[in-house]
């Protein structure tokens, strides 16, 4: 490629014209900020293809003459500069978009390959620092970095600038630029340290609190909007459509893919057909927006304080010895982003800090049922949920709470299809809801008149509540099978045991699971017991020192004596708080009484089976003193349960104090989000340098393998 550009000439071929301009940019020779050159090379149309070798052949002569050239800060500087005009120039011009958009692929694709093959764990190779005579020349902010300067007019662009039919490929470029940018955290290690260099998300993190807010307010309409990029060739002449691929083309609806080199870029590719909700625009808001929320700096404890006032930060903020992690602004914004539609003064005068983010819940809430297929919306709702107040107590009072449920039970239901992590949020969002008394509540009085996807039986006129009851209980067992996670037990045992004191008429199904689970539990229960006992004897009659063996089956034998004693605490509390308007519970637990004799003795057990027992004893003896022709039917035990439990009286159950679970997040959440958020950016099609990942172990360099270790 040529080193110096030429000033085009009548009759002189446009792919010429870009092999110079191209050239010159990943050159020997430095182009200062105001030479013709940044003009000429933003304004080309590039829709001429070039083989891969010779796309890779550009990056790779870039990364050698970076260092003396700075040329990927001096576009990126020409990129804000192409921003700043889009927004003071009335209704904006065509012109100026198509250069911001080409200042913002340009420095996409060549900024990619700087840093998944950068030699440094600083990034040196990316050259962001210009000497201050040309900044001086420019009126640039001598003692701010290039990196600030970048992203704050690119956040302050998103934040500001409507998405439109004319702006909506410029947000889309910007948004796979940010994705870039801030991809530096794929090549450090799972654990975030005080010696991590991340120089655009932490630039990122440096903005007012009215860009903050503001980018979160766009990104959060975005995804709710769900934007599609218009395909317009007048309005857009970079866009190319043909049967040869250009350097900068725009493929199906202008979702952008670099010419003949997917290795080093992006697939996006915005769906057509039957998924029509799909938009790349709103997919890349979203992993943008979960990127920079989970995101935490880590710095040595004295340049904390040195910095900051140590008392206005999280009490939850220090960390392993001397480290520190700031407050995270995105992650505010959203805790404390607020309905549209419910603009009421602070009556407690708690005045939030900063501008409020203020969103229609409403659509919020329907775009996030629609959309929970997608991991990435999970996470959102998982985000919400947790940290903001105003929205979980908004979705608490919804009247048509199957709208988010049933998307939910039904991933769970086919949970084999799921990832781990997928499953682990879908339940932590149920937990958190059911730590709430109205949820539990309204669930049952909520009527659904089939479950189509439900393939075991078939569910007519079952509550909500019932269903959450059966899906719940199949996925221990699935989990009892497959995984064997032990934490995911747990919180599919606390969802019920939340659940239980607010049970009204559970189905009969329901009902039998309820009892069958804690038959399953036993079961595995008394093989641990058994192979233990067979265990200890084997050894000692060989002589063999099994003690840790012993101790590893005591432990796990623990763990399932512990799931068992929730079990009956969850059919305690529903005997003793709601027996009357359970009647099916009484006849599962009558019809599989066998179950509970073996553990009638259990020191762990007998002070729970007491209450089991005085409920077993009433009902046998009513069946007893009931003279009936033949043999007892179904209806007929049944219709004598409900006779039976209006004169149920309570006085001789023991009252043990109502099981209530609550979810509080890990110490250290970012160990799990930041590695889990990159995970699904890069399932949703950004591809980087396998072996440059270091965040999280990937096994081979191939597609496959990649969504094996993504588990996708």
């Amino acid at each position: 490629m040529g080193a110096v550009p030429s000033t085009p000439r009548r009759g002189v071929r446009p792919w010429d014209t870009a092999e110079n301009l191209i050239g010159a940019f990943v050159g020997e020779s430095p182009y200062p900020l105001s030479s013709e050159f940044w003009k000429q090379l933003l304004e080309l149309p590039l829709t001429l293809g070039w083989p891969q070798h010779r796309v890779l052949e550009a990056c790779q002569t870039l990364a050698q003459n970076n260092y003396q050239t700075r040329h990927i800060a001096k576009i990126l500087i020409h990129l804000v500069w192409c921003l700043q005009d889009s927004m003071s120039i009335s209704a904006g011009s065509p012109a100026v978009y198509r250069k911001a958009v080409n200042a913002a692929y340009i420095s996409s694709v060549f900024l990619k390959f700087l840093i998944e093959n950068a030699k440094s764990d600083k990034f040196e190779e990316l050259c962001l620092d210009l000497d201050k005579d040309e900044k001086g020349k420019h009126d640039l902010p001598i003692e701010q970095s290039v990196e600030a300067f970048v992203m704050r007019g690119v956040l302050s662009f998103i934040g500001a600038s409507d998405v439109s039919p004319q702006t909506c490929l410029l947000h889309h470029e910007l948004l796979n630029l940010m994705l870039v940018a801030m991809s530096t955290q794929l090549c450090s290690g799972p654990s975030p340290g005080p010696k991590d260099v991340h120089p655009f998300i932490d630039a990122a993190m440096l903005q007012d609190s009215a860009v903050v807010a503001s980018v979160v307010r766009r990104l959060l309409l975005n995804f709710i909007n769900r934007p599609r990029i218009p395909f317009n060739g007048a309005s857009y002449p970079i866009i190319f459509e043909g049967s040869q691929p250009g350097v900068l083309q725009r493929v199906g609806s202008a979702a952008a893919n670099f010419v003949l080199l997917p290795y080093y870029t992006f697939n996006y590719l915005v769906s057509s057909g039957g998924e029509g909700s799909r938009s790349s625009l709103a997919d890349n808001s979203l992993l943008v927006l979960l990127i920079l929320m989970h995101y935490r700096k880590c710095v040595p404890v004295d340049e904390s304080i040195a910095k900051h006032d140590v008392e206005h930060t999280d009490s939850g903020t220090y960390l392993k010895g001397n480290s520190f992690f700031y407050d995270n602004p995105y992650c505010k914004a959203l805790e404390n982003a607020r309905d549209i539609e419910f603009d009421r003064v602070d009556i407690e005068g708690n005045a939030q800090n900063g501008p409020l983010v203020r969103l229609p819940f409403a659509s919020l809430f329907d775009t996030l049922a629609m959309c929970l297929a997608d991991e990435s919306s999970v996470l959102l709702l998982y985000s919400l949920v947790h940290g903001n107040p105003d929205f979980l107590e908004y979705v608490l009072v919804r009247t048509d709470l199957d709208t988010l449920l049933m998307p939910i039970l039904e991933m769970l239901y086919n949970a084999s299809r799921r990832t781990s992590n997928q499953i682990y949020m879908l339940l932590i969002i149920l937990l958190i809801l059911s730590q709430d008394s109205s949820f539990n509540a309204s669930i049952h009085k909520l009527m659904l008149p089939s479950v189509s996807w439900y393939q075991e039986r078939l569910l007519h006129n079952t509550s909500l509540g019932s269903l959450m009851v059966v899906i719940l209980i199949r996925t221990v067992k699935y989990n009892l099978s497959k995984l064997r996670d032990m934490y995911l037990h747990t919180n599919c045992l606390a969802i019920l045991a939340n659940m239980a004191p607010h049970v009204h008429r559970l189905s009969a199904y329901a009902s039998q699971r309820l009892v069958s689970l804690f038959d399953m539990l036993a079961r595995k229960y008394t093989k641990l017991a058994e192979l233990k006992n067979d265990k200890v004897q084997k050894f000692a009659i060989d002589q063999v020192d099994g003690g840790s063996i012993a101790e590893d089956m005591s432990t796990e034998l623990q763990i399932y004596t512990d799931f068992l004693r929730i079990v009956l605490e969850i059919l305690n509390a529903i005997l003793t708080y709601a027996l009357p308007r359970n009647p099916e519970v009484v006849y599962a637990i009558l019809h599989r009484q066998e179950v509970f004799q073996p553990f009638k003795n259990h020191p762990r057990f007998n002070e729970l089976l007491e209450n089991i027992y005085t409920v077993l004893d009433f009902f046998n003896g009513r069946m007893d003193m009931q003279r009936t022709d033949g043999e007892w039917s179904v209806d007929k035990v049944l219709q004598l349960i409900i006779i039976n439990c209006r004169s149920w009286r309570s006085d001789g159950m023991k009252m043990f104090n109502q099981l209530r679970f609550t979810y509080e997040q890990e110490s250290h959440p970012e160990e799990f989000f930041i590695p889990y958020v990159w995970r699904l950016v890069l399932s949703g099609g950004f591809t980087f340098n396998y072996g440059a990942i270091n965040l999280f172990h990937v096994d081979l360099p191939g597609d496959d393998a990649l969504a094996e270790e993504l588990d996708v």
